[in-house]
């Protein structure tokens, strides 16, 4: 080279050697902050990518701390339960122990008085008293508000619902198959038994859901007498009876699949008269007797039974569960159970049951916030004037002093439904808050914890230094720095060989 004004060899040297260092602190950046990405420029789409992971992560997290949190607020809440329940189970003995009136003074009626006020002040109290973080959780705080309840909605109880924000929910039943007792009609074409004078009884067992009693009638008993005589046991058989002018009608005492009634003849006595024998019921209209005799009394030793029938119908379009009267759904946007009044739960057609207007307890247990990702649980009130009979007999409240079911001079029979109602309202809360703990927030937090572990690995491929790879690339910058910095050099010292020329 003979020229000195432009050295092509050191430009071309201080190039490489600037893309060298360039190179070599790039890999001292991600060897030391452990990232491949720390900024836009090092990976425009992975950048993007990441940060949305990143976004992704946080949410998760967060909705992890939501389970957990609501995981508390649940176990608080089943400990006030499970608190009121041992009270009521308490309760219960208290009630069983006081009917024995044989031997039983009035003192002590009174002081087991004095325990069950004692007990309903306390199940009070306890409804009043739990709380998280002062939000209290047994009194109908996380209850839901309902509107427009229409009257042939006997009872009802909704779980759970998800609702939008501001928003209501209608409560739409639509009867398509209607409720039925077991029912038998006994014909004796007058309103008295004729025997034709055989001197024998005439012998039936009766039979229902809850027992039989076998019964013996004599020659001319009224109808009304044979009447009178099943009733007497309607609450040991589950049947009532009701005379007409040449027959009795049997009823069992509810609706429903699991109710039935059934006659068996022992001895028919040679009874005798005009259609005489034991008839069904049209299958399309429950008020009529079908005209063809089921069974003589002679072919019925072997029993007449007929089943009732459970409401069939949908909920909000939703295929719904039923016994009796009742209907419930259970999806992932409502839960409910209502009860029909029997016109009703007969009639096949739309009941616009009520309105859902808010209230209950949210839960977002999902990374994103909107209504799929959100968990809605209702919690009833539990006070005592709340807590008992669902056809509207009575509340634990009417056992204190004073009151209608108190074990003084009250209602014991009565008084032992409600409690029986109140303990299955409070264990199927128990059921209800458990099964949510176990199968929505427990699964849920372990189903956020592998999103969370896939999501964090998906982030780290991204943006996470390769330290392999990379320590390697920085062994290389390394030298090829060094390489670059040595020719340099030498380029730089070329142009000094043209005084060589100069003499």
């Amino acid at each position: 080279m003979s020229r000195i004004n432009t050295n092509v060899a050191s430009l071309v040297g201080q190039r490489v050697l600037g893309g060298n260092n360039a190179s070599l602190n790039n890999s001292l950046q991600r060897l030391s902050t452990g990232l491949r990405i720390n900024r836009g420029k090092d990976d425009p789409a992975g950048l993007i990518a990441s940060e949305n992971l990143r976004s992704d992560l946080r949410g998760l997290n967060a909705a992890i701390g939501n389970a957990e949190r609501a995981d508390q607020v649940v176990n608080i809440a089943e400990g006030g339960l499970q608190e009121i329940s041992g009270l009521l189970t308490e309760l219960q003995g208290l009630l069983t122990t006081t009917a024995s009136t044989a031997g039983l003074s009035d003192e002590e009626k009174k002081a087991n008085q004095l325990q069950i006020d004692s007990i309903l002040q306390t199940v009070d109290r306890i409804s009043s008293s739990t709380s998280f973080q002062g939000f209290k959780l047994l009194n109908g705080n996380f209850d839901y508000q309902v509107s427009g309840v229409d009257s042939g909605v006997q009872n009802y109880t909704v779980n759970a619902a998800k609702l939008t924000s501001g928003g209501s929910l209608d409560v739409d039943v639509l009867v398509t198959q209607s409720a039925q007792q077991g029912q038998l009609y006994m014909s004796f074409g007058a309103s008295t038994i004729d025997l034709g004078g055989s001197g024998e009884s005439f012998t039936i067992e009766v039979a229902g859901a809850l027992g039989s009693r076998e019964l013996q009638f004599a020659e001319g008993t009224s109808l009304d007498d044979i009447q009178a005589a099943i009733n007497t046991y309607s609450d040991v058989t589950g049947v009532t009876a009701s005379a007409s002018s040449s027959g009795i009608t049997l009823l069992s005492n509810d609706f429903g699949s699991s109710k039935f009634v059934s006659v068996k003849v022992v001895d028919d006595a040679g009874v005798t008269g005009t259609g005489v024998g034991i008839y069904k019921f049209e299958s399309d209209d429950a008020t009529t007797v079908n005209t063809t005799i089921n069974s003589t009394y002679t072919a019925a030793n072997n029993g007449v039974r007929d089943l009732g029938q459970n409401v069939g119908g949908t909920i909000n379009g939703l295929v719904a569960t039923s016994s009796g009267k009742t209907l419930r759904v259970n999806s992932d946007f409502l839960d409910v159970e209502l009860t029909l009044d029997t016109t009703s739960s007969q009639d096949l057609s739309t009941v616009s049951a009520f309105s859902i207007t808010g209230g209950g307890a949210d839960f977002q247990l999902a990374g994103s916030v909107d209504i799929a990702g959100k968990v809605s649980l209702g919690i009833r009130d539990v006070t005592t004037r709340k807590l008992g009979s669902t056809t509207g007999a009575g509340f634990l409240s009417d056992l204190g002093s004073g009151r209608s079911f108190n074990v003084v001079d009250g209602d014991m029979s009565e008084a032992q439904k409600i409690v029986e109602s109140a303990i299955s309202q409070i264990s199927g809360m128990r059921g209800r808050l458990g099964a949510f703990q176990k199968n929505v927030v427990g699964a849920t937090i372990r189903s956020l914890n592998i999103a969370v572990e896939n999501t964090s690995a998906a982030e780290s491929v991204i943006r996470d230094t390769d330290f392999a790879t990379e320590t390697a690339s920085l062994t290389r910058n390394q030298i090829l720095v060094s390489a670059s910095t040595n020719i340099l050099a030498i380029a730089n010292s070329q142009p000094q060989a043209v005084l060589q020329l100069l003499g």
